[in-house]
């Protein structure tokens, strides 16, 4: 394994999860001291409990490792020594070709197996952001603990309240147009953010004429546009700083000629994909707001039944996009922190090469 491999592999097992890492290792030494670690696992399997679970933007060779077209995978990473890392690790992606054979030789797990079961619903999501990957596993009902998800209870309270406020005007339509109260809008919301239906959510999907699958699959990616609408706007403030950032950061430590043209071009590069993956985020959200302006201001309810059906498939080009960008920020935050040691020059061309891959669509040139 190169230097740069052994590299990034210290960089992702010490880092914390993010929208695009789900570091197992990292949660279990956290927490693995704890009852509620031990009891409400992600997986059953010990080995498997311990990856590093990252959402792969899959390069030109690897798609041929898949049956179907696709742009991101789920890679799964084992350190092959986690208390030393130069040993390497090896890694396969969940559904390529071979996953079967390589998950029984590897972990004695077979498609039968719960474990399989949770890695299938994982590998749905075109994100690991902590809320979605909560609510897709509680869809399919398993419940780890709170300490495999990033998630404060400040945030929920906040996503709620930004809920609420979305769906105001859809409470007043289904009211008929009568003012709605605080509480009529905060069970909605409530209902929503919640995976079980109720008579007014129920009758929506009448009125949509939708089937009972369609409109479940629809309200969940309704819940994530709603989730990534408000990420998004939380963390502007934070992306423009990691943007006036990116643009200035300097490494430390001997640099040849070679590096010094490589984190120019990178600083270039980053900042360009990042305004690039902000624009798309916003284009593709503006489907879901023109088709909710439509439902709730114009009576038209075809158009948002439209949008529902095509939820699933917006859903995963809006988690790509907006996923990279919570990648990018989060990872930087973590990084460069207050007090935080300047970058030598191989660990900032690193961090850069991590952000263009996660950045840049399959098939575009940096």
């Amino acid at each position: 394994m190169s230097d740069r491999a052994i590299r990034s592999l210290e960089f992702l097992e010490r880092s914390a999860s993010t929208a695009r890492v789900l570091n197992l290792s990292h949660v279990s030494k956290l927490h693995g001291h704890t009852d509620a670690w031990r009891e409400q696992p992600v997986f059953q399997t010990p080995g498997l409990n311990r990856a590093l679970l990252i959402k792969h933007r899959l390069r030109r060779n690897e798609t041929d490792l898949f049956r179907g077209s696709r742009r991101v995978g789920t890679k799964i990473l084992l350190p092959i020594d986690s208390r030393e890392l130069k040993a390497g690790g090896r890694y396969f992606f969940f559904n390529q070709i071979n996953h079967l054979a390589i998950l029984k030789e590897a972990f004695g797990i077979t498609p039968d197996h719960p474990d399989y079961r949770t890695l299938k619903l994982i590998d749905e999501l075109p994100s690991l952001d902590p809320f979605l990957l909560r609510e897709q596993l509680q869809r399919g009902g398993i419940t780890p603990a709170a300490c495999y998800f990033a998630i404060s209870e400040g945030d929920m309270q906040k996503m709620l309240r930004f809920v609420e406020g979305e769906i105001t005007p859809l409470v007043q339509l289904s009211l008929g147009g009568a003012k709605a109260s605080s509480n009529s809008v905060g069970r909605m919301a409530a209902k929503i953010l919640s995976n079980s239906s109720g008579d007014r959510m129920d009758a929506l999907g009448e009125v949509l004429r939708l089937s009972p699958e369609e409109y479940d699959e629809g309200i969940f990616c309704w819940k994530g546009f709603l989730y990534f609408k408000w990420t998004l706007g939380s963390m502007s403030e934070d992306l423009a700083g990691v943007m006036t950032k990116v643009a200035s950061i300097k490494a430390i430590g001997p640099m040849d000629q070679d590096a010094k043209e490589y984190i120019s071009r990178g600083r270039d590069v980053v900042g360009k994909l990042i305004r690039k993956a902000r624009s798309d985020t916003r284009e593709t959200l503006q489907i879901y707001d023109t088709a909710y302006t439509g439902l709730t201001q114009d009576g038209d309810p075809l158009i948002f039944r439209e949008f529902l059906l095509k939820a699933p498939s917006l859903f995963n080009r809006l988690g790509e996009q907006l996923g990279a960008i919570q990648h990018v920020v989060s990872f930087w935050k973590f990084r460069f922190g207050p007090n935080s040691p300047a970058p030598t020059a191989p660990e900032l061309m690193d961090i850069f090469m991590d952000f263009e891959t996660s950045l840049q669509g399959r098939g575009e040139a940096a």
